[in-house]
């Protein structure tokens, strides 16, 4: 019990803002952002670099247009 008590103490604030922001946020869209998130990265296994992560990100979260040329060929 003392162990669950403190857990509860030290999560307080994390615990009352969720009845202070009950009925203000739709979780579902919250939660489907998420998805969205979760489902580019994977696409994104095997990127060298995170700003390449970051861009689809962007691209997918923003609905900015795909660019014409995402990358150079050398030659």
């Amino acid at each position: 019990m003392k162990k669950v008590a403190r857990m509860l103490r030290s999560h307080r604030s994390l615990i009352l803002n969720y009845f202070r922001a009950k009925e203000q946020i739709a979780l579902g869209a919250v939660e489907g952002l998420n998805n969205k998130a979760k489902v580019t990265t994977k696409k994104a296994y095997g990127f060298k670099s995170f700003e390449v992560i970051k861009l689809a990100l962007y691209h997918t979260l923003g609905g900015l247009p795909e660019p014409e040329v995402t990358h150079r060929f050398c030659g």
